[in-house]
């Protein structure tokens, strides 16, 4: 038993210091070219935790942004928020003038965060939105 931990300790030795040494040698151009084989092909997110652009991706209608951004509260009116194509909901809004409904959803009011949240949204694009949630009233 004493000979063949002598033996395991002088194997771990010798592949400790053989790695070792192979680290030292590794030119940097080497060192690159293993970097690039192992590199991730890509990242794993867990969802709702996906980067945030923060410069705007295009023109989208309104139902695109409501879609992705408005629905959640203005579906169901958490917190206070008018919901969609309730014209009781939306009368009292309406009757502060089209600036003021800008206004709110550009820069946040009460429990609405700005922009709803939709930090990539330009402001053509929230207004898109309001005449979405308001049309047919």
């Amino acid at each position: 038993m004493d000979m063949s931990r002598k033996l395991l300790t002088a194997l771990v030795a010798a592949i400790t210091f053989s790695s070792a040494s192979f680290a030292a040698s590794v030119s940097q151009e080497e060192y690159d070219a293993i970097a690039e084989r192992i590199k991730p092909v890509g990242d794993v997110y867990l969802a709702g935790a996906e980067p945030v652009k923060a410069e705007p991706t295009g023109p989208r209608d309104g139902a695109a942004v409501y879609g992705m951004f408005c629905t959640a509260c203005h579906s169901t009116g958490i917190s206070g928020a008018p919901k969609t194509g309730d014209a009781g909901d939306w009368a009292p809004r309406i009757a502060q003038g089209k600036d003021v409904l800008k206004d709110h959803a550009i820069n946040g009011f009460n429990a609405m965060p700005a922009k709803g949240s939709c930090m990539d949204c330009s402001d053509d694009e929230i207004v898109a939105a309001i005449d979405h949630m308001i049309k047919g009233l």
